[in-house]
This record gives structure tokens, C-alpha cells and sequence, in this order.
């Protein structure tokens, strides 16, 4: 699967639309790492375990959005966009979105 944020792949040309597609998530961390994350505010620095949980969050939704090209019939995602937004406290939702195409 392509997946790029431009309206075309370069080298490739669309030859049929597929639709609107998109993936989500709400991922939290527990509350032994939450924890940990707090004491980090206290001295400092990158949050590792929350830079951990929205990678992953970010690669499920990702992941959920090409399957839901795959069963379209897309082979090329384009114009993804990726949003998050808090859900509840230390639970964030991640959404992809995009463009299923076909392109040759």
C-alpha cells in the first residue's frame, strides 16, 4: 500500500477513486507508567512512555486505515492526515485519514 500526504504519487497516475478511508485508536497507558510519567514533569525531558503510546496509537490507526483501502480495492492511500485529540485524562484518540485510490 502507498500511503503519502500529497493529492498524487509521483510517477503514478489514479485511475480510479475509491473514497474517504480511515483508521482509529484510543490508546492510554497504565497506571504504573502514568505514574512514572508524572514524576518525569516534575525534573524534565521527553516522556518516553507517552512518545511510546502514541507511536503505537498512530501505527494502529495507520494500520486500520489501509485495511479499510484493502477492502475497497485501493492500492494507494493519498492526502493522509493524521489527528489525535484527548478522550479522557492520560487516554488519547488517534485518527488517520485519506484518499483510497488506485493508481498504475
Amino acid at each position: 500500500m502507498i500511503i503519502v500526504t500529497t493529492e498524487s504519487v509521483p510517477g503514478k497516475k489514479v485511475v480510479d477513486l475509491k473514497g474517504f478511508v480511515k483508521g482509529s485508536t484510543v490508546q492510554s497507558k497504565h497506571i504504573g507508567k502514568d505514574l512514572l510519567a508524572g514524576l518525569k514533569t516534575i525534573v524534565g525531558g521527553e516522556i518516553k512512555e507517552y512518545s511510546e503510546m502514541m507511536q503505537e496509537a498512530r501505527q494502529k490507526a495507520i494500520g486500520r486505515m489501509v485495511e479499510d483501502a484493502k477492502s475497497k480495492g485501493a492500492n494507494a492511500i493519498i492526502c493522509v492526515r493524521l489527528e489525535t485529540s484527548s478522550v479522557m485524562t492520560n487516554a488519547s484518540e488517534i485518527i488517520a485519514y485519506g484518499t483510497a485510490v488506485t493508481v498504475e
